[in-house]
């Protein structure tokens, strides 16, 4: 609850984008009112605002495209969408701002207690620390083992979903949940800051925590879960599919925040589950109060700047303001991603900004260049080109997430005279390339 109403602020500040669209849990049947009763009533415990139990009729009035089967739905206003890795680029971008050092690609591999401070090792070196905040996610477990703290186990909870093209953006006003279960709040169909319609997840338990895969029969269930709110909804306008892991901590279902009583100065903060997103600025607060404990000096930093520069988002400016821009950037006037209207000049920005995009997912991230409904069929080619330009590195050193996950082999001329090289031809090299010329120059067109 704190942190949902922190959000107004922070966004204001670091200029991440952020609605307040309000939210529906849905009911069908008259035997569940009295469920709907029960959480506005914990609700209203809780804090939160003007809540309200509202029928059919009106329902009806502020999402005309809802189930007709749906009888009532408890109304929360305060609720709000934001899109969660602009935020989160938001903060690193600030802490950066601010001093903080961010080691990305960079594997934990050991934690060793020596006197009073802790070496870790990774795989890009050492690092020296007195203190430790374990907020590893999914990993979170593991990353304390390596301390020598055994508390708590971390197990994956995987939800599928589909990411709908914007022209079905609208087909709803608000995030709509069914009535929740003990494990998940159910399929939510939800429009998302950017314009698209977003919906999912399922709750499926796993045991690796590198299975992002999805699968028939879970977005099925997604599909089946999100029509029981909207009753037309379809495979059709579908421009992506995909699943995300929760860091569940099945002993009790809640968050695990605490600081260690076996390793001095280590705090772990895991088992983030939704409303996890919401609770985040909270708990960054709460756990400062657990560092206090621990260090008692903390003071705070005198030259702190809390505010984030907004980058350009050329496609909703006026054609006045586009105008000015082109004037002093010839690069705003070249389109790279035309689904997204995203131009060379923001990728480019993008790619050296004090969190750098250096692969093609990082690009579209913070440009939504290749988010669009041809998922980069037009738009990936070009981006690549300005990374590999920008970061001063060959096109094949380019990688779509970072890892081995690189888009290019080689040049498609080396890669035709390696064939020719190794192919039993009735003629020599040199006759093998004047064959193959035409093939050749055209490739390279």
């Amino acid at each position: 609850i704190k942190g949902n109403r922190m959000f107004d602020r922070l966004s204001g500040m670091l200029n991440f984008r952020f609605q307040r669209k309000g939210a529906l849990v849905i009911c069908k049947s008259y035997k569940n009112i009295q469920k709907l009763e029960e959480i506005k009533e914990n609700g209203i415990k809780n804090g939160v605002k003007h809540l309200e139990i509202i029928g059919k009729s009106e329902l009806k009035e502020i999402e005309p495209n809802i189930h007709p089967d749906i009888i009532a739905a408890l109304y929360a206003p305060s609720a709000g969408i934001v899109c969660p890795y602009g935020f989160t680029i938001a903060l690193i971008e600030n802490a950066i701002d601010n001093g903080v050092v961010v080691m990305l690609e960079t594997e934990a591999l050991d934690i060793k207690e020596i006197d009073d401070y802790k070496l870790i090792d990774t795989s890009n070196g050492k690092i020296k620390a007195k203190y430790i905040i374990n907020a590893a996610g999914l990993q979170s477990d593991s990353i304390a083992e390596m301390a020598g703290i055994n508390d708590f186990n971390i197990t994956p909870r995987k939800g599928q979903y589909y990411v709908y093209d914007k022209k079905y953006g609208d087909l709803i006003n608000h995030t709509i949940f069914p009535m929740p279960s003990d494990v998940s709040k159910g399929i939510v169909v939800t429009p998302t800051v950017d314009g698209n319609l977003l919906v999912g997840p399922n709750a499926e338990e796993i045991e690796d925590k590198g299975d992002l895969s999805t699968t028939a029969e879970g977005l099925k269930e997604v599909l089946r879960g999100a029509q029981e709110t909207l009753p037309g909804l379809s495979k059709e306008g579908v421009i992506n599919e995909f699943s995300g892991l929760r860091a569940a901590y099945k002993k009790t279902g809640d968050f695990y925040i605490k600081t260690s009583r076996k390793v001095g100065g280590f705090i772990n903060v895991a088992g983030i589950q939704s409303p996890g997103l919401s609770a985040a600025p909270a708990i960054a607060e709460y756990v400062l109060n657990l560092f206090k404990e621990e260090i008692k000096t903390l003071d705070r930093k005198k030259k702190f700047n809390p505010v984030r520069e907004r980058p350009v988002n050329f496609k909703e400016l006026s054609h006045e303001e586009q105008n000015k821009l082109i004037d002093k950037n010839e690069d705003f006037g070249e389109i790279i991603c035309r689904c997204e209207n995203v131009t060379k000049a923001e990728v480019i920005k993008a790619i050296n900004r004090s969190l750098p995009a250096k692969t093609i997912e990082a690009v579209a991230r913070r440009t939504r260049a290749g988010f669009g409904r041809c998922r980069g069929g037009f738009c990936q080619p070009k981006v690549l080109k300005l990374i590999s330009q920008q970061l001063n590195i060959p096109p094949e050193e380019v990688t779509y997430s970072g890892g081995n996950s690189y888009i290019l082999e080689g040049k498609t001329k080396q890669r035709t005279m390696h064939i020719a090289q190794c192919t039993k031809f009735e003629c020599n090299i040199s006759e093998g390339k004047q064959k193959n010329k035409n093939n050749l120059q055209s490739n390279e067109k």
